[in-house]
């Protein structure tokens, strides 16, 4: 078995930011610059591909030698631009997948920031050993376009023009492979299960075939959003003087000179400050101006235009183990996990779309009122199946609640979803002692019991409640806290796995000793020749979860406080991040419930279901109007999985012709 690590810098006039990789790649004008490799360990050498140099023979059939194993950082990207550069169709690109490894994906399961520059400075590498850090100059110098002007014409700096830079950006090219040379080397104790393994190449093969746009719909919605905003936008330049009266600091600057004292203007803050009577009405119109400028964005809609690959497709929605910790899903481009709701249903959906299409201005906002409301409602149908085909959408149904009930062993709440109860109407019963029936006896407790259900299963309280909604759907402060008490008395084990959880990751941690908790190992793992130790938590999948450099302090009312070092997740750097037993819980009930979907995103695609994108816990099928067969896809999502004995799993969702929430 061979090692090949690989480092390849590109140019594109596409830019990848906006428009993800696929459509960069499939540019005309994409091309390979230089081809850093090294095999076995030895030196990095680097092919300069614009001098018409050669990739030498032998690396030719080391890449093509499905007994030599591929290493790059972010693979994918180095995986499609090779697949292209060797004129690869598209059966034989995703068989090569399995021949990659990603050190990326490496760092992200061993817990550390993705970037190469990043993971590098976490794992403690020595400076000769890091990224270079003229990297990014260099990439902007020769890898994208040039902006001419009248005193340099040039719309793309050539090799030719700086022979200097040129020559440090090949030493950076070099730079980069032993980098991750030195990262998989470091990560090595501790590798990617090749459960993990095969899920990326599935997430891959997701990504390359991409999801549908319907352009007709995106392209009216830009020109409908464009005759609104217009005119708004001139009114608040008008009212206000200001260059960009859509600028929170401009209007705040601009409020605060006319004597009001506002530190943000956020959605929040603006429908505060409109209910106030004694506004000055000026300020009044702006802020309602900023209002309906801040229904909709187009931002989704652009970023839908700029990728779209020339078959109408959008790819790389999907980012593979995105999440720090627990490993779900990330977006990418168009952000599938955070579209905006859609509160428009049935005919009235489907004739919104319509007159949006046919650019009728009037129409809309006689029928729906606020047409940028209405825009930003319609940002989800612009996904849509291939011509002939169907979306089907398939949703587990409270997963978390069900993965904690059965990770706590909360049996009264596991046969409540074995029996196929309204689980929130159960939980209102307990909590009050009382029958609850959804629009019927006591229905009004219902409310309680579900926001208690979504907001206090990892250890939260009052305001876990607020933070979900509590007080907006209509339940009052004085309230909070007898539900807080109510529920964690009705739910006494999953109470109980919080402090059982938090004591076995202290103790683990400051013993060394292993420790077990219903079915999550807690231990100690390391490495004294890379420096690297962990406190790990082996799932039932047998999947880890990993967090590096842990250790205890002296915490509040004579209780031993859990610490390591990972991504924050408000500050996004890598730095000492505190963790307790509901925050562990949480980590582990979410991990669990991304392992149960990969688990049913690969049953799917072998049972001929192919996904196009997933949001949570959703996958989102185009299939064959006569194979769109809802309900042998959700009887699929539903079924055992073999490392989870006992957890009652059911899934719902509804078949259509774009997507939206039902």
């Amino acid at each position: 078995m061979h090692h090949i690590s690989i480092d390849v810098e590109t140019f594109s006039s596409i830019p990848i930011g906006k428009a993800g990789l696929y459509k960069y790649v499939q540019s005309p004008d994409f091309e390979i610059l230089l081809f850093g490799y090294s095999l076995d360990g030895a030196p990095p050498v680097v092919i300069d591909l614009t001098q018409g140099e050669k990739i030498p023979v032998p690396i030719q059939l080391a890449l093509a030698n499905p007994d030599c194993v591929k290493h790059a950082h972010n693979a994918a990207f180095e995986w499609y631009c090779l697949s292209k550069f060797r004129r690869m169709p598209e059966p034989a690109m995703l068989r090569w997948l399995s021949q990659w490894r990603d050190t990326m994906l490496h760092a992200l399961y061993c817990g550390y920031p993705a970037s190469l520059d990043a993971a590098g400075k976490a794992l403690g590498l020595p400076e000769d050993k890091r990224k270079l850090t003229t990297g990014k100059a260099l990439i902007k110098l020769f890898c994208t376009p040039h902006t001419p002007t009248d005193r340099d014409p040039r719309t793309r700096i050539r090799p030719a023009d700086e022979p200097e830079k040129w020559k440090l950006f090949k030493t950076y090219n070099a730079g980069d492979v032993i980098a991750e040379q030195e990262i998989e080397r470091r990560l090595s104790p501790f590798p990617v299960p090749d459960a993990v393994q095969h899920q990326w190449e599935t997430d891959l093969r997701i990504n390359s075939r991409g999801v549908g746009l319907d352009l007709d719909l995106i392209h009216g919605a830009l020109e409908c959003s464009d005759a609104v905003t217009g005119p708004l936008m001139d009114k608040a330049r008008k009212l206000t003087g200001l260059d960009n009266p859509n600028s929170m600091a401009q209007v705040k600057s601009w409020m605060q000179k006319r004597g009001m004292d506002i530190s943000t203007l956020r959605k929040d803050d603006v429908a505060a400050l409109l209910d106030d009577d004694k506004l000055d009405p000026t300020v009044r119109r702006v802020l309602e101006i900023r209002q309906e400028l801040g229904k909709t964005s187009t931002k989704k809609y652009v970023a839908m235009q700029a990728a779209a690959c020339k078959d109408g497709r959008i790819r790389g929605t999907l980012q593979f183990y995105g999440a720090n910790r627990t490993g779900r899903w990330a977006g990418r481009i168009i952000q599938p996990q955070n579209l905006p709701r859609t509160n428009i249903h049935g005919k009235m959906l489907d004739f919104a779309r319509e007159l949006v299409k046919a650019r009728k201005i009037d129409a809309l906002k006689l029928i729906y009122g606020s047409v940028p409301d209405t825009l930003s409602q319609l940002i989800r149908t612009a996904l849509v199946p291939a011509p002939g085909n169907l979306f089907v959408d398939a949703d587990f149904s409270a997963i978390e609640a069900r993965v904690v009930a059965w990770l706590a062993r909360q049996q009264d709440t596991l046969d409540v979803f074995r029996r196929g109860e309204d689980i929130y109407c159960a939980t209102a019963s307990r909590m009050f002692g009382v029958p609850v029936k959804k629009h019927g006896v006591n229905g009004e407790l219902r409310q309680k019991g579900k926001i208690a259900t979504l907001a206090l299963g990892y250890g939260g309280g009052t305001g876990a409640l607020v933070k979900m909604g509590a007080l907006k759907q209509g339940l009052t402060e004085d309230e909070l806290p007898d539900i807080v008490q109510r529920w964690r008395e009705s739910n006494p084990r999953i109470r109980d796995l919080w402090y059982k959880v938090e004591n076995a990751a202290v103790g683990c941690v400051r013993t060394g000793h292993p420790q077990g908790v219903n079915g999550l190992l807690f231990a100690m793992e390391g490495d004294q020749g890379t420096n690297q130790w962990f406190m790990t938590i082996t799932l039932p999948s047998g999947r880890k979860l990993y967090y590096a450099r842990p250790f205890v302090t002296p915490g509040q009312y004579n209780a031993d406080a859990l610490h390591y070092w990972g991504m924050n997740q408000t500050t996004h750097k890598w730095e000492v991040v505190d963790t307790w037993g509901g925050k562990l819980v949480e980590n582990c009930v979410q991990a669990i419930a991304r392992d149960c979907l990969a688990e049913n995103i690969e049953r799917l695609e072998t049972a001929g279901y192919p996904i196009v994108f997933h949001v949570h816990d959703e996958v989102i099928i185009d299939i064959a109007n006569e194979k769109a067969d809802l309900d042998k896809v959700c009887q699929i999502m539903s079924q055992p999985i073999q490392w989870a004995p006992g957890l009652p799993l059911n899934a719902d969702g509804w078949v259509g012709t774009f997507y939206t929430k039902d």
